[in-house]
């Protein structure tokens, strides 16, 4: 999975990485305007207990047809992954060492073949929950299965060390992906990330953060749960605070190494706005043996 557009967010705007001119890392959140605070604290009414249970069951066929609707046109390749995450390169002991990553929830790719072009001492695992978005994965010119596995998966039921070996993963990127899972299978997701993850290796995390515009702009009748909304398109959105996904990823047993927001302004040339986005930009760690003793 990967982030969309449509109702709630603007397409490609993710995508932009926290170190560009005009952007800054911090600590605390974006402060809301007295009427921003006045619209959200109104917004009050959920949807029905029915629809939800709905879109949790059609989750999979959701995502399925966004895939079916955007091919592979949607997202713009990450070229910046290695640039903003510096992870990717050094955690290797040496330069010609073998890397192993884990991109949960790949989409058509857009991170994962950047990253094998760039780096050819890189094996990827690459899983999604759409089965479309994977097979577009496969039909890439650039898919190798010498150097990249790409499998189905529902990260919050479907066992990864299936595909994985256990504990045999440097890296995981998780990059606007959690914010798509239900709010109550997060910690699912994430303990079976941590399985196929190696003592000692890192989870590197992008999403929402909490206040983005996108979470602004849902209109009355969009609203699932606390900072939790559905797109017209059926699929979802959660906003984190640094506080809730720090919780979320020692309830996995990772540690936190960095958790900062990353707030920036964009345009929005179409309505003549200047927006404000809100991003959290996270690594974590699972303990090595030394440390779980």
């Amino acid at each position: 999975m990967a982030e969309p557009g449509g109702s709630g967010a603007g397409a490609g705007e993710e995508e932009t990485p926290a170190s560009v001119p005009g952007q800054t890392q911090s600590s605390s959140g974006r402060v809301l305007t007295p009427e921003e605070r006045d619209r959200l604290g109104c917004d009050r009414v959920l949807v029905s207990e029915f629809r939800q249970m709905k879109l949790e069951k059609e989750a999979q066929k959701n995502w399925d047809l966004f895939y079916k609707r955007n091919s592979t046109n949607f997202f713009k390749d990450r070229h910046w992954t290695t640039r903003e995450f510096e992870e990717l390169r050094a955690c290797r002991e040496f330069e010609s060492q073998r890397l192993v990553l884990l991109e949960a929830g790949c989409g058509v790719g857009n991170c994962i073949f950047p990253l094998l072009e760039e780096d050819l001492n890189l094996f990827v695992y690459a899983c999604d929950f759409s089965p479309r978005a994977v097979e577009f994965v496969k039909q890439n010119p650039l898919y190798c299965p010498e150097r990249c596995c790409a499998f189905q998966c529902d990260l919050t039921k479907d066992d990864l060390r299936e595909k994985v070996p256990e504990g045999g993963v440097d890296v995981v990127t998780l990059i606007f992906v959690l914010s798509a899972i239900h709010p109550d299978k997060m910690t699912l997701a994430l303990q079976n990330i941590s399985r196929v993850l190696k003592p000692g290796g890192v989870v590197l995390f992008r999403d929402y953060g909490l206040y983005d515009h996108t979470m602004l702009r849902f209109k009355a009748g969009s609203k699932l749960g606390d900072n939790f909304y559905v797109r017209q398109d059926g699929t979802r959105s959660y906003f984190f605070s640094r506080e809730l996904l720090a919780e979320l990823f020692e309830g996995a047993g990772l540690h936190l190494a960095a958790n900062d927001y990353v707030l920036r302004e964009t345009v929005n040339k179409k309505e003549g706005l200047c927006v404000p986005r809100v991003f959290v930009q996270s690594k974590f760690t699972k303990p090595d043996r030394s440390q779980s003793s």
